[in-house]
């Protein structure tokens, strides 16, 4: 956004600048008439002088007149009679512009001077040339025409464009350091306020924004995230330390009933009463486990572990060998596919094993027998992805969203032994890790988690080989 802001304004700079074109161009013409004022003049006063002209003497004078002017400033004059023969001339410089003259020759003798000229420029004209009749009205008896160089003027309207110029650069400059200091002063607290939303987004509650610069609005905008950042990490930690003393404070009395129904059994006959007993104990073994895991999740959503570079590759091994027992006992097969040496990631302690835990024991509760089990570790842009696949029977495509949830069982699974926390507490370690967990189909059937990790930190990004 900031740069989008800055290329903005400095846009509507640019755009102010090229003001200075017309400027430029104004004094051109402003030049340019200035130097038709100064030679009109001239030409006028050889116009008097020719409408004089009785005698050779006469004549001679003007001839002497137009000879020192056109020595003294480079210029070619011409005077001519109503047939357009020449009366005098001096200078050559009438002979580059032929056509031109004879235009203004033509108007001359009509009774019109020349009232423009060609805007002068840095590249030209070289010569411009314009005429005055001879007499007046009627009387026109001829025409005085006037060649005159332009260097001196193309001279001025270079320095003038170049001062222009430099002012305009200058001045788009200093616009453009303006521009991007008010731009970071603005952007400042914005790009602060989205780190902070980042960092609560991530998990961290702790986050706040601490920028104190920019317009007053944006920072009353910071106090108000600030307060409703507080607010809500109050409220989310008063949740979180009920659930966890509430799982703890239940977990003793729970554990004594446990404890007494276990004592009672060997008092009990075979019958009926013994057959709701071991019922009876094994909801309240449930109930502890549901406990054990409300606990778990509160500790994992409390955040308090810092995240470390871990070897995935090395704990892959690990959960594959101590699961791969008991998921033979449940009659599958678990394998370890494409892993390779040195996969290093950024996550909690141990979460790549807590994460395997919760996957392989979903594996082993839900994949029928004779099923087979697979653990791979791949990479994607630079990042770790370890991917648990299974053979099993799946679960329909509306439901794949529901697998991540709390407490969520599928219709066919409400009878299988768990408390719906295991992929939940997983989904939960991967956010603050950083990371992902996500579930979808395998090809042609079965169920693929995906388990996405940031890098080691202080490695490069990972290639494939």
């Amino acid at each position: 956004m900031r740069r989008r802001l800055l290329a903005v304004l400095l846009a509507l700079m640019g755009a102010a600048v090229l003001l200075a074109l017309p400027l430029a161009d104004a004094y051109a013409r402003g030049r340019t008439d200035h130097l038709l004022l100064q030679r009109r003049s001239e030409a006028v006063r050889f116009a008097d002088l020719a409408d004089r002209v009785r005698t050779n003497a006469d004549r001679s004078e003007l001839s002497a007149e137009i000879r020192r002017y056109a020595s003294l400033y480079g210029a070619g004059v011409m005077v001519v009679d109503t047939a357009g023969g020449t009366v005098a001339r001096a200078g050559d410089g009438m002979a580059q512009v032929a056509s031109k003259a004879l235009d203004a020759r033509d108007r001359a003798l009509t009774g019109r001077p020349t009232d423009r000229l060609p805007t002068i420029r840095p590249w030209g004209p070289d010569t411009v040339v314009l005429a005055e009749p001879v007499g007046r009205d009627e009387r026109v008896s001829g025409a005085v025409l006037l060649a005159a160089p332009t260097d001196a003027a193309r001279r001025d309207v270079m320095v003038r464009w170049s001062l222009i110029a430099a002012g305009a650069v200058a001045a788009f400059a200093a616009a453009a350091l303006a521009a991007a200091g008010i731009a970071r002063w603005l952007m400042r607290p914005v790009h602060d306020l989205d780190q902070a939303v980042e960092g609560l987004a991530s998990g961290s509650l702790d986050t706040r924004a601490v920028s104190d610069t920019g317009p007053p609005e944006l920072r009353r905008l910071r106090q108000h995230f600030n307060s409703m950042a507080e607010a809500m990490a109050v409220s989310i930690n008063r949740q979180r330390d009920f659930v966890a003393d509430a799982s703890h404070q239940l977990r003793n009395p729970l554990a004594t009933l446990v404890l007494q129904l276990e004592n009672v059994e060997p008092h009990l006959s075979p019958g009926p009463g013994r057959a709701e007993h071991t019922r009876a104990l094994d909801e309240a073994e449930r109930l502890e486990g549901l406990l054990d895991r409300l606990l778990a999740l509160a500790r994992v959503e409390s955040g308090t572990a810092e995240r470390i570079d871990q070897d995935v590759s090395e704990a892959i091994r690990e959960r594959v060998a101590a699961w791969a027992p008991v998921l033979r006992d449940a009659g599958l097969q678990l394998t370890a596919s494409a892993v390779q040496e040195g996969r290093r990631a950024h996550a909690l302690p141990d979460a790549v094993g807590r994460i395997l835990d919760a996957l392989l024991d979903n594996a082993a509760k839900f994949v029928p027998a004779g099923g087979h089990v697979d653990v791979a570790a791949t990479l994607r842009d630079g990042n770790v992805v370890v991917r648990v696949s299974d053979d099993g029977p799946g679960v329909p495509e509306e439901q794949l969203p529901l697998l991540l949830r709390r407490f969520a069982r599928g219709p066919a699974h409400q009878n299988i032994a768990g408390s719906g926390l295991g992929l939940a507490i997983a989904d939960e370690i991967a956010r603050i890790s950083g990371g992902r967990l996500s579930a979808g189909h395998r090809e042609p059937r079965g169920l693929a988690f995906e388990l996405e990790l940031p890098r080691a930190r202080g490695t490069q990004p990972y290639r494939e080989r």
